[in-house]
């Protein structure tokens, strides 16, 4: 029995009562998994990971001198979902990106969610990610936000709650993918003894999704993945989305624009680009708009975009619904749009540009999380219970300084499950992050991106951070 010793401890662990007791969605996971031997478990763990190696599934930590890439951690004991719980994720993530999509669409038209004074205007055009390049724009049927990763947590009561939007680059459903393909291999016959929702369709997906923007008048569609270049720490699932699509993996340099259309270099001559994924952020997309030095982007493919002659995904500008300064109005943000209460809610998040929720931060900063408004990956951010007073005092000092840049949240005990940690298995904290594509209807991906901080007590799941991922699966149905 390998859950003999495992304490559950006082978290809300996802695999274990409080008594002990398996919860009902993993009784037969538990009972397929404690027929293996400890050796067994431990050869098909190492067998896991030697697939990742042979896949090539890495990523790159950025100011890491040790080497560029590295293999992607992964546990095989999977996290399981079950269908009720997915049915409100479900529903909750497309209320919540059916409602910023209209957000960024009324912010860079209309504005009249501003005019309304639901969300304060100097928020939006002091975002760092506002693009007044994109006032006025309309993005081929509506759309802004065709691809987007939707943070979520558990709380000690298990609770699901958003941490944070994603919607100008999410990146990291390339794991998704990679993670179920070893899995099937690793532990068929647990994979078989549950009714688990698929992942796999999600590349003929994508692709849909970029062919819904285009005219049905183009009856060859030419479509390219967009990527910085093999040094990005993405490329890996730039060039992965591309090889399962069928697409062309293009960077800046092999597109040109002639007459406000795109065109991709060929040893043929110049094929037209109909609509291109583009894993750049917008400041690097277009010299001749945005950063002129830029060596990523492609000159004039902006003036082409706004033309109807290319379409993009994600739209440029979809950052500003990126900022924790406007994720905290997104309760009243989906209320605005649909009407409705947010079926996830927000976590309680104080944004420091208030002078009563600065000075509340900055008083009980020993408990909050601090983050930028603007970070990714774990870097910028303070965990109160964790850090020193000299941490403590030089966040204060940050967030005087520029107060703007700064949110402040209480700590949320995540949710944990089991991890193998060498001959036994111990409680990691986890997160989730469910990809969403928006075409002719909003889909999300059954699953998505389980990342498990995978230091002991650590709540910084980041991949960049240290952590590593598990396999999700979505029942298809509750255990009766």
């Amino acid at each position: 029995m390998h859950f003999q010793s495992y304490n559950p401890e006082k978290f809300y662990d996802e695999f274990f009562l409080e008594s002990g007791e398996p919860r009902r969605e993993v009784e037969r996971l538990i009972s397929r998994i404690n027929s293996f031997s400890k050796r067994e478990l431990t050869s098909r763990q190492k067998a896991a990971e030697a697939a990742f190696l042979q896949m090539g599934i890495t990523f790159g930590v950025y100011g890491n001198q040790k080497g560029l890439e590295k293999i992607f951690p992964f546990d095989i004991i999977p996290r399981i979902i079950k269908a009720s719980d997915w049915d409100m994720v479900d529903r909750g993530v497309k209320q919540r990106v059916f409602a910023l999509n209209e957000f960024i669409h009324d912010v860079y038209n209309d504005q009249r969610i501003l005019k309304d004074g639901v969300v304060p205007g100097e928020i939006i055009l002091s975002s760092l990610a506002f693009r007044k390049e994109c006032l006025g724009l309309k993005p081929p049927k509506g759309i802004w936000c065709h691809v987007s990763g939707i943070d979520l947590v558990r709380d000690g009561r298990g609770q699901f709650y958003v941490l944070e939007d994603n919607l100008r680059c999410p990146s990291g459903v390339s794991y998704v993918l990679g993670n179920r393909r070893v899995m099937k291999h690793t532990l068929p016959v647990v994979f078989e003894a549950l009714p688990i929702s698929p992942v796999d369709d999600y590349a003929g997906r994508l692709a849909e999704t970029l062919r819904h923007l285009i005219p049905e008048s183009i009856l060859r569609p030419n479509i390219a993945v967009l990527t910085p270049g093999i040094y990005n720490s993405a490329y890996f699932e730039h060039s992965f989305l591309a090889q399962q699509m069928g697409e062309e993996l293009v960077e800046g340099q092999d597109l040109v624009v002639m007459d406000d259309f795109v065109y991709m270099r060929t040893t043929k001559g110049f094929e037209r680009i109909d609509a291109i994924y583009r894993r750049i952020d917008d400041e690097f997309i277009d010299p001749a708009v945005f950063k002129p030095d830029s060596l990523l982007g492609v000159p004039g493919i902006m003036n082409a975009y706004r033309k109807g002659n290319v379409a993009m995904a994600n739209a440029p500008g979809t950052g500003v619904a990126d900022d924790k300064a406007v994720y905290a109005y997104v309760p009243e943000i989906i209320k605005y749009y649909t009407g409705e209460e947010a079926i996830i809610p927000n976590v309680p998040t104080f944004v420091c540009e208030d002078e009563k929720n600065r000075q509340h931060v900055i008083e009980n900063i020993a408990n909050f999380v601090v983050k930028t408004t603007h970070g990714s990956g774990g870097y910028g951010m303070l965990i109160g219970p964790s850090s020193s007073k000299a941490e403590q005092q030089a966040m204060i000092d940050n967030i005087k300084r520029e107060p703007r840049n700064y949110i402040g949240q209480p700590v949320i005990q995540l949710s944990r499950v089991p991890v193998i940690v060498k001959d036994h298995f111990e409680g990691r904290h986890v997160d989730l992050r469910p990809y969403v594509l928006y075409g002719k209807d909003i889909y999300v991906l059954p699953g998505g991106l389980t990342r498990v901080a995978l230091e002991k007590g650590s709540l910084v799941v980041n991949s960049s951070q240290g952590g590593g991922s598990k396999d999700t699966w979505v029942l298809a149905e509750d255990p009766i």
